[in-house]
């Protein structure tokens, strides 16, 4: 059977940025995401929840801004209120990203209680053939239109086979049903099959290896509120910017910070540094020289011609994430 761990999914890459210009960043103006004031820190946070079993994701994300006194925080897609797993939540400030999270790629491990008996060699074979784009029509309880819609898996992995319990690991394009997919695997094993089980590990860039439980939340808010103590609060939630990984990076002058703050596009002269294999149409994270989100964007131009161009709109700002006036305006 397959299954090693680490799986790819789409935007999982050896990130590779190229240098246009030399540039340094004033250590008088903005702050390195990890280093910034504990206030400010949870304001921009992001929690990779580890959900239970129970309540809905609507629920959970209410006790998150409960425990922290919050006004706003939002979850990076909706889990069952009996399904686990990875679930990103967003504070105040950081619920700007999660529009970028939703679409991401997703990871699943669950359990598939086939009808009948089926020959272990039939069972890979079929299950390989779910693996590319499929045709999937929502189940009757979804929240969304039921017609059909084309999905990806980008892989599924049997992990163990107990009878009639088969374990797999599925990556698959966010929308993807899971429990449609073991219901049609049934059906094409001619014996049926439903989902018994499910687990999400995986949302965009974060995982169930470092997820963290409510229990672990509410501690370490305590710690921090009854003794001082930052650092379980400081593991728990993590800068906003780590969010944003599974996006391709652009990295700009300090100068050109506070005109994108105002939502100006980028243009080439602010550039420092950009990552490899950016193509037009693509979204896009732009950062300061300290790591620090400044914008989300949508690119005009592949990479190379980023690099090498003098001037014009390189990226078109679509959502602003950083306060004016963070940097100083070096702008007309």
């Amino acid at each position: 059977m397959s299954g090693d761990k680490g799986r790819r999914l789409p935007f999982d890459r050896d990130r590779e940025m190229v240098t246009k210009a030399e540039a340094e960043t004033d250590p008088r103006y903005g702050c390195p995401p990890e280093e910034r004031p504990i206030e400010e820190y949870i304001m921009k946070g992001v929690i990779n929840l580890d959900k239970p079993a129970g309540p809905t994701s609507h629920e959970v994300v209410a006790w998150v801004k409960e425990i922290f006194g919050l006004s706003k925080a939002g979850h990076g897609g909706t889990l069952d209120p009996k399904v686990t797993g990875v679930l990103p939540i967003a504070l105040e400030k950081a619920t700007k990203i999660i529009q970028t999270l939703l679409p991401a790629g997703k990871e699943y491990v669950t359990i598939m209680h086939l009808h009948g008996d089926v020959d272990e060699e039939e069972l890979e074979r079929v299950v390989k053939e779910f693996e590319g784009t499929i045709l999937q029509r929502p189940p009757l309880r979804s929240a969304v239109k039921r017609r059909v819609r084309p999905k990806k898996i980008y892989y599924i992995d049997i992990l163990e086979i107990d009878g009639r319990d088969v374990l797999m690991r599925v990556g698959c394009q966010a929308g993807t049903y899971i429990r449609k997919l073991c219901h049609d695997i049934g059906e094409a094993l001619g014996v049926g099959a439903h989902m018994a089980e499910l687990r999400r590990t995986r949302t965009g860039p974060f995982s169930e290896e470092n997820a963290v439980t409510l229990h672990d939340v509410k501690d370490a808010y305590e710690f921090w509120k009854e003794e001082g103590w930052e650092e379980p609060l400081r593991h728990v939630v993590r800068p906003m910017e780590e969010g944003l990984e599974h996006l391709p990076r652009i990295e700009i002058r300090d100068t050109a910070v506070d005109a994108i703050c105002h939502g100006a596009d980028l243009a080439a002269p602010g550039i420092v540094r950009v990552e490899k294999g950016i193509q037009p149409g693509d979204l896009v994270a732009i950062f300061t020289l300290k790591g620090e989100a400044v914008a989300l964007g949508v690119a005009k131009a592949t990479w190379k011609e980023m690099l090498h161009a003098d001037r014009g709109i390189m990226v078109d700002t679509k959502r602003v994430l950083m306060e004016p006036g963070t940097y100083p305006k070096a702008w007309g």
